[in-house]
């Protein structure tokens, strides 16, 4: 009887540390088996939904998930009224990496009443593009199935 009720105890111990729970953004889950690829809209769903979450902070001209394109409209720095930005991004490989990117970053600048074409800050379109990328993983991560083996 004690060997059956230390079975049983050991049995559902090991059915728990199946278990994963998340407590921190950033905290590691194990055993994940997620798609890398999906693209049932036409692009990479994950690196489509964290390129929208990653320029939501900019006005959208338009955003077309078949192509894979967005492109922003003109957005004033708030820090400064003579620096304006705009932001294009294009989606084209399949696959959850930075190469499947493509990011465009146009800068300008007031002066004299005209705005002027400025060079984009050093790395905004690489600082996008991991950004954008790191996003698609957290969403993939998070629309993973908790699998023990």
């Amino acid at each position: 009887m004690k060997g059956l009720l230390t079975s049983f105890i050991v049995l559902i111990a090991l059915s728990i540390t199946g278990c994963d729970t998340r407590t921190d953004i950033g905290e590691p889950r194990v055993n994940l088996v997620a798609a890398d690829e999906v693209y049932e809209i036409g692009v990479n769903a994950y690196l489509w939904r964290a390129a929208l979450d990653t320029l939501s902070f900019m006005p959208m001209l338009s955003a077309e998930p078949i192509s894979g394109t967005i492109l922003s409209d003109w957005k004033i720095n708030p820090a400064d009224s003579n620096e304006r930005t705009k932001v294009d991004v294009y989606i084209v490989g399949k696959e959850l990496r930075a190469d499947s990117l493509n990011v465009t970053v146009h800068r300008e600048m007031l002066q004299n009443g005209n705005w002027m074409t400025a060079e984009p800050r050093a790395n905004a379109e690489a600082q996008i593009i991991q950004a954008i990328t790191i996003q698609a993983r957290l969403l993939r991560r998070d629309n993973a199935p908790i699998t023990s083996f």
